[in-house]
């Protein structure tokens, strides 16, 4: 940490101390807060111009108080000693007029964390705010460049930010977690070279992110990547409606673990508003795939010690061999549901499926004919019922090989159906971000076109 970081992550601890402090002076009988700095920047392109220059600072501190069994919240970014007992004071009035919650409460002192990694999640980028504009510049012009087809974008981007939080208890848990996150996107715009028609025009984009620039993939192919992408889209057509193998490309497929934790979140779990509940030690899946999660990779894009309560994060499986094996569990849900929590106050942190030794080249020819699935639209995932159903564009598999471009697709099914008739997950996982999968390949779903 650089010594301006060190600094700020001092006040930071000085602040939610102070926050502590006031809280137990104004009869709170137990308390946490929070309080954090975020800056960075971001830098849009487009057309070889620059577009926008954004800087960003935020911060921002919160406080619990608990009179008991009842509790309160309140909120500032303004750090100062009168707004922080202003804050405390409009908690506790909060708090004083609450129901009691009998299962309220900080985390169990013994569920606190004590062993605070390395996890090197900090990496400043030397490049500036002048020498991004020349990233972007770089990533979009080798997009143009790239094919003839290409005929417009909608920019190229760099950001660059850090943050530190800072979050301490009354049982005397006061703990920091710093990152860095850096990011280079481009967006570009497609049309056959013999067409005038703007129906005809497809649009697709590449990113990549990373806490360490060193990781970044480089601006060029990311244009490049972004170009192809595009180019391959043109002369999408719909398809007949009918049932058919789909594979959910990597960059989409994180999307059905990310439903999957919705439905076996600790609150959706109490509330009896998931179709998992009660479905603890069942199968969902084939018998070789494992779901777990990983909070103590280094470079991990959610790696932390210790969750949103302070509560120790570990090595969790949610799926072993195909059966559900835990829910995902703060303190509160965890009283709720006679449970302990699983460290994931504040969400899941690296999380990972299993996966075969098939690529996405060998996936296609393992389904032979059916749909491949490379971005999706609309928010049609019910995760009480289980119902799925969602617009869909790709490619038609013939053959195992690539056959044309498809788009103006829904594709339909049963959540649980579709865990259970998982065929395959992909070597190719996608690095970038919190829940990282290979391609997915589903025995069938319904797919609704012409």
């Amino acid at each position: 940490m650089s010594q301006s970081g060190s600094n700020e992550r001092i006040e930071l601890e000085e602040i939610t101390q102070q926050i502590l402090d006031e809280a137990r002076r104004q009869g709170a009988t137990a308390a946490e807060a929070e309080s954090s700095v975020e800056d960075g920047y971001s830098t849009t392109v487009r057309m070889g111009e620059v577009e926008t220059i954004e800087h960003h600072r935020d911060r921002g501190m919160g406080v619990t108080v608990y009179f008991e069994q009842r509790k309160g919240t309140a909120s500032s970014s303004d750090f100062s000693t009168a707004s922080i007992r202003s804050a405390v004071r409009a908690a506790c009035d909060i708090a004083r007029y609450t129901e009691e919650d009998s299962y309220a409460g900080l985390a169990d002192p013994e569920q606190l964390a004590t062993e605070f990694p390395d996890l090197e999640l900090e990496h400043f980028w030397e490049v500036g705010v002048e020498e991004s504009a020349e990233v972007a510049m770089a990533c979009e012009q080798a997009a143009l460049e790239r094919d003839s087809r290409i005929v417009n974008s909608e920019g190229g981007s760099v950001s660059s930010h850090r943050s530190i939080r800072v979050y301490g208890n009354s049982h005397g848990f006061l703990a920091s977690h710093s990152g860095t996150s850096h990011g280079i996107s481009c967006s570009v715009v497609a049309r056959e070279s013999s067409s005038t028609d703007s129906s005809a025009m497809q649009r697709d984009y590449w990113h990549s992110s990373a806490c360490d620039p060193e990781l970044l993939e480089s601006p060029e192919e990311i244009g490049r990547v972004a170009a192809q992408r595009t180019v391959d889209r043109l002369g999408a057509r719909k398809v007949g409606s009918c049932q058919a193998p789909v594979l959910f490309a990597a960059p989409v497929a994180s999307g059905l673990l990310g439903h999957l934790l919705a439905a076996i979140r600790g609150g959706s779990i109490y509330r009896k508003a998931s179709f998992l509940v009660d479905r603890l030690g069942e199968p969902l899946f084939p018998q070789f795939v494992t779901i777990s999660e990983h909070p103590y990779l280094k470079w991990g894009a959610a790696s932390a010690a210790f969750d949103s309560e302070g509560a120790a994060t570990r090595d969790n499986e949610f799926v072993r061999d195909g059966v559900l094996s835990s829910y995902l569990l703060n303190s509160y849900s965890g009283r709720r549901l006679g449970m302990e929590t699983t460290g994931n106050g504040g969400g899941v942190r690296n999380l990972r499926i299993s996966h075969g030794e098939l690529n996405l080249a060998g996936l296609l020819k393992e389904m032979g004919e059916g749909f491949l699935v490379t971005e999706l639209m609309g928010q049609g995932v019910n995760t009480i019922t289980g119902d799925y159903s969602r617009g869909a564009a790709g490619f038609w598999v013939k053959g195992g090989e690539i056959a044309y471009p498809v788009e103006e697709v829904t594709i339909a099914g049963k959540l649980q159906e579709m865990f259970s008739q998982l065929v395959a997950v992909g070597s190719d996982r996608d690095r970038r971000g919190n829940i990282q999968s290979g391609s997915i390949l589903l025995e069938r779903m319904s797919i609704a076109g012409e």
